[in-house]
């Protein structure tokens, strides 16, 4: 009794951050004031392109081993400001699918892995649908480890998310899933319509769904989810 009454602390934190974040909250603690009232800055207003704002430094690495390097090495990464060891990506280049979702939890701290626990059971099940296993795809993450409370500076989501389009022109998959609201929102602009991402050198089919850890909690989620992997499985090379 003691466990479950744990768990269910654990999830209700989770969803009460989550609400948070969607909320447009992303750090805990900041050190100006901030005029929540204001209405958003425009490109024009801000001199330049979102593109442009974005666009990943030319200095990056240009093959996928060099990257992953330079993920694990480089002092300015936002993670060397956190506690724990970074989980970097897994598997091939040219997957028949690479999968993004937005941060470990804290579950994949403790296995040294990214989908661990239950919410690993869900996305090894959600895989077997879709006709692939861990070993035929390239996960990542947003960030490669967690920050303290789960919340993450604006200014390190967009970092993030530059590399990350540089992570899939290097890696190259056929297919992209996203998975959670923070990596969808980081990745694909309001105005963007799937089903294409672009990355640093052109564009790759993408899909978008709820992260397991939501699956968990809102099982209505699933039909949703399930809509959305027998749309990629159509989309699948045969």
């Amino acid at each position: 009794m003691r466990g479950l009454l744990q768990e269910n602390v654990a999830e209700a934190a989770g969803a009460y951050l989550a609400w948070w974040n969607l909320a447009g909250v992303d750090c805990a603690v900041g050190e100006t004031p901030v005029n929540w009232l204001r209405p958003a800055p425009t490109a024009a207003a801000i001199g330049e392109s979102p593109v442009a704002s974005q666009a990943p430094s030319r200095s990056l690495p240009q093959s996928l081993e060099a990257f992953l390097a330079w993920l694990a090495e480089a002092a300015d990464q936002p993670e060397r400001r956190w506690p724990g060891t970074p989980i970097l990506p897994t598997g091939p280049t040219n997957a028949p699918l690479m999968i993004v979702t937005d941060m470990p939890d804290p579950a994949d701290v403790g296995a040294g892995h990214l989908l661990a626990d239950k919410a690993g059971q869900l996305f090894d099940a959600m895989l077997r649908a879709i006709g692939l296993g861990r070993a035929d795809i390239h996960l990542a993450s947003l960030f490669l480890s967690r920050p303290p409370g789960g919340m993450v500076e604006a200014s390190d989501l967009m970092a993030a998310a530059a590399r990350m389009r540089t992570h899939v022109m290097l890696a190259a998959p056929r297919r992209l899933l996203l998975l959670g609201d923070r990596t969808i929102r980081a990745l694909l602009p309001e105005n963007h319509r799937l089903p294409n991402f672009n990355h640093d050198d052109g564009t790759v089919p993408v899909f978008a769904t709820f992260h397991p850890r939501l699956l968990l909690g809102q099982p209505a989620a699933k039909a949703e989810c399930w809509r959305i992997l027998q749309s990629l499985i159509e989309e699948m090379p045969q």
